[in-house]
């Protein structure tokens, strides 16, 4: 494994992480998004990026400065990507937006350049022909708060080279990742096929009006000793990945109760722009949400 320049495309909830991450472990960073505006608030993030790690990992201001020493942005994506050995792909969860990427993509990088998907549900074969390269391209799915969940699952397709998914195996442990590789194609992969039957159960609960989402939560937490509920962890995901989630369900399957969650999260969270921790409100509102409060369980 000889990567030295990654691009991460998308600066969203996943992808400044995803970015920071990997310019803290010594590797050169180019952040692609769509314009300059949307660049300078991945900038802001990092600040934010840098306390956690200074709070949770103990970095030292000389690992920050080196990190970001090693971050450089573009809104070009053709800059962006002409010296990347490996492009890590984080945007919106849509098959149509993430097929109009790769197709773009496939123009303008060069040849050598890996492909690497962040998609948390959708599966590599569906967008490898976009590529222009299917035996260069896997999929790479970080968990959130990835400094701290340090997951990263790697899946490829039936014509993923063998080289290429050892490649991003070894670059996963690289950045400091626990690398969780996968033999078959599975949509959610291992971490969502776990989670998002208990995310999709809680907002069944609360839609059909059974319980709260605080009660919910309470469940969760006092009878798993979790330290979160599935609506504190729909805020970490971000009300959007769930929206789009939960509609392209409705929309395949036309099943009423998946409809109903679709209006729920639109009316209550979408149009509100109550997004969860990335804009301060979702389920909770942050920066101290009531779930981290010593009495919520009492």
């Amino acid at each position: 494994m000889n990567y030295k320049n990654i691009t991460v495309a998308g600066s969203g909830v996943l992808g400044y992480q995803i970015a920071f991450q990997t310019a803290f472990h010594g590797f050169n960073v180019t952040v692609y998004d769509i314009n300059d505006e949307v660049l300078e608030k991945a900038k802001g993030k990092f600040e934010i990026m840098s306390s956690a790690f200074k709070n949770d990992l103990n970095a030292s201001q000389e690992q920050l400065d080196d990190t970001y020493q090693n971050l450089s942005y573009s809104s070009n994506l053709e800059e962006a990507v002409k010296d990347a050995d490996l492009l890590i792909e984080a945007v919106p969860e849509n098959p149509q937006l993430k097929i109009g990427f790769y197709e773009q993509l496939a123009k303008v990088a060069p040849a050598k350049t890996v492909f690497a998907t962040n998609s948390s549900t959708l599966l590599p074969s569906q967008f490898a022909s976009s590529t222009a390269r299917p035996e260069k391209f896997v999929a790479l799915h970080f968990a959130n708060e990835i400094w701290k969940h340090n997951t990263a699952e790697i899946m490829g397709h039936p014509t993923t080279s063998p080289e290429v998914f050892n490649d991003v195996v070894e670059f996963a442990k690289r950045i400091g990742m626990l690398p969780l590789p996968l033999h078959k194609e599975q949509p959610g992969y291992i971490l969502n096929s776990l989670l998002v039957p208990l995310l999709g159960a809680a907002l069944d609960l609360v839609v059909n009006e059974v319980a709260d989402p605080t009660t919910v939560d309470k469940t969760w937490m006092k009878a798993t000793g979790a330290p979160v509920g599935p609506c504190a962890i729909l805020d970490v995901v971000g009300i959007t990945t769930a929206y789009n989630i939960n509609k392209m369900a409705a929309e395949k399957t036309q099943d009423a109760n998946k409809i109903k969650v679709v209006n729920y999260l639109e009316e209550n969270f979408i149009n509100k722009n109550k997004l969860g921790v990335a804009t301060g409100a979702g389920f909770y509102t942050y920066p101290n949400p009531a779930f981290q409060k010593e009495d919520f369980l009492k």
